[in-house]
């Protein structure tokens, strides 16, 4: 499987922090002091489930209270958000996580985030005793994360021998009635709870869960109704960090919650969510390494909700191969008849909307899962209307590694992005004008690959031109008598729109182009090559020409007058019949191009 750009960017990010020393691993619960320091994984899953994992990403650690905001939308499931708010508010404390922070008239705590709201949503998760609580809650997490998980015993007794503030917490919540009943059971599950076993893959998945309105998106089902998905999101927007939330989501903008195991857990709504596991903590409790990942990550990878920029917009507007949209360089039967066998080797997709990280890293995803298949990629920005630094670096990044496999990406009407991802590292010659001239790019890149053979100079006999096709050597000696030979300089005109149409022209060597003018300059309509024949159709009825042909290299040109085509019908009526078929053909074959082109782009 080819490296994407996303995973050597995560790579280079581990490897940037992984030398961070500030920090002191938790100490105040016995077992959680033997982690090692060294520690460090980085993990994002998008909405769809798929993950990017670097370092220590498989190392089991406890949820601690990264668990909190999971147990409280069981609560808000299970009892609705009235009967939780009146027992739990939602407002930020601004104290530390074991702070007793209970409202002055109501002794309610103030957030379910602070160890005394997650206290007493323990108290609401149903189960009569403290076994029947905790495998509801193991249920519960097991369906975000996508797997069973377990309880890591030692780390579980630990907290319960040492746990004498949060005892004295749940008293205190028995005193005013938020608990009804004796804490004890309630306290246990808590304690239970934070000893959930996760690795921090575990936990990109649980996020990309929240991220993806409750269902897990790699097995489907569904961990919390999307009803509450919003309010469990808030809370970890606003208290998920303790007292630090507030500078946290100023730099990051992103709902997330932390865990003293050394686990961060982040989340952009509808795109994707961002685990870090590192077990140094600053003051705050939260881990030093993952608060500067996720900042990072924020910053240059654009995922701050309040940008302006995030739009839902789906990316890809459309995407084709080559078997169904071709440039108009018309070529040899030979050379066609070889892309046809190559086509799919080539893919032509459409973007649209704000290119940012998040969806950037679709197209990305998909440009590399198909370069085991397809070697020319071309992707148009005609209808973009923003692009991130990193949805920019991103391109340039990906162009880098396909090139390294031998694959060639280029773009088509980057209008005003060209200089960004010029800047970003995409080189100007990477950049066309539209659609036709990158598929001309293209095929000729697979041609030049797969049949090294160019002969676009060679001059074409009379016999393997179209026009002249099933012709016997007797009718082509004929036709040689009666043909004019012209030749032109590169960029000579040859018809001029509007001019009077009495010669029909056969290409026997070079090229040329077919054009309009525009307000922009020129549209290509047609490029010819050897074998090829133009102005047939107002050669036949007698109209104005429609359009310009220009030489595109030096030129050699079969000239039928009308004059000619005309002693044909006396002379060899059977030669004027077959030139007549021939051009219908021709015209046929035209007109379903066109009808497959639309077709694609629909």
């Amino acid at each position: 499987m080819p490296v994407s750009p996303i995973q050597t960017y995560l790579e280079q990010l581990h490897a940037r922090h992984a030398k961070e020393a500030a920090g002191r691993v938790a100490d105040y619960i016995p077992e959680l002091k033997l982690a090692d320091p060294n520690w460090f994984g980085i993990c994002i899953a998008t909405h769809d489930g798929h993950v990017y994992e670097v370092g220590d990403a498989r190392q089991p650690f406890t949820m601690q209270s990264i668990s909190k905001p999971l147990a409280y939308g069981m609560a808000l499931e299970q009892h609705g958000e009235p009967a939780v708010r009146k027992r739990i508010g939602v407002e930020p404390s601004g104290d530390a996580f074991n702070a007793i922070s209970l409202h002055p008239q109501t002794g309610t705590p103030l957030n379910p985030l602070i160890n005394a709201g997650a206290i007493a949503t323990c108290g609401l998760v149903r189960g009569r005793t403290a076994d029947e609580k905790i495998a509801g809650i193991l249920d519960t997490f097991s369906r975000y994360a996508g797997r069973p998980l377990q309880i890591d015993e030692r780390i579980y007794h630990s907290e319960s021998e040492t746990g004498h503030r949060n005892r004295a917490i749940g008293w205190m919540l028995r005193n005013f009635g938020v608990l009804e009943d004796d804490p004890t059971p309630t306290l246990e599950t808590y304690f239970r709870q934070c000893s959930i076993q996760v690795t921090c893959r575990d936990l990109a998945l649980m996020g990309a869960t929240l991220a993806n309105g409750g269902v897990n998106p790699v097995t489907g089902v569904r961990a919390i109704p999307q009803a509450y998905v919003t309010n469990v999101l808030s809370v970890m927007a606003t208290c998920g960090m303790y007292d630090a939330s507030g500078e946290w989501l100023y730099r990051t903008g992103l709902p997330a919650k932390s865990g003293v195991g050394g686990g961060i857990l982040a989340v952009q709504p509808g795109r994707l969510a961002i685990a870090v596991f590192s077990p140094p903590l600053d003051p705050q409790g939260n881990s030093v390494r993952g608060v500067a990942v996720c900042q990072d990550l924020s910053t240059e990878l654009s995922l701050h909700l309040f940008d302006a920029s995030q739009r839902g917009t789906p990316v890809v507007r459309m995407f084709t191969t080559r078997r169904n949209v071709t440039s108009k360089q018309r070529r040899p039967a030979a050379a066609m008849e070889r892309l046809k066998g190559i086509g799919r080797r080539l893919r032509l997709y459409h973007l649209q909307g704000a290119l940012v990280f998040a969806s950037i890293e679709q197209v990305v995803r998909r440009l590399m899962d198909r370069s085991t298949d397809t070697e020319f990629f071309i992707l148009n920005l005609r209808l973009v209307q923003g692009i991130s630094p990193s949805a920019a670096w991103l391109i340039a990044g990906t162009r880098a590694k396909l090139a390294e496999m031998g694959r060639s990406l280029v773009i088509s009407e980057a209008g005003i992005w060209w200089q960004a991802l010029v800047d970003a590292g995409v080189p100007r010659e990477a950049f066309f004008s539209d659609d036709d001239f990158a598929l001309e790019h293209g095929e000729n890149f697979l041609l030049e690959r797969h049949y090294p053979e160019p002969h676009a100079t060679d001059r074409v006999a009379l016999g393997d031109c179209a026009l002249f096709a099933g012709m016997a050597d007797a009718e082509l000696a004929v036709l040689d008598a009666l043909l004019v030979r012209q030749t032109y300089a590169r960029g000579q005109s040859i018809i001029t729109a509007g001019h009077a149409s009495d010669e029909l022209f056969v290409i026997t060597a070079g090229s040329a182009m077919v054009s309009i003018p525009t307000q922009d300059g020129v549209a290509r309509l047609d490029a010819l090559t050897g074998g090829m024949s133009f102005g047939e159709i107002a050669f036949l009825d007698r109209s104005p020409r429609s359009a310009n042909v220009t030489a595109l290299s030096p030129l050699e040109c079969r000239v039928l007058t009308r004059a000619a085509f005309a002693q044909l019908g006396s002379d060899a009526p059977q030669i004027k019949i077959r030139l007549l078929e021939n051009i219908a053909l021709g015209l046929t074959r035209s007109v379903r191009q066109v009808s497959r082109e639309l077709a694609a782009l629909k």
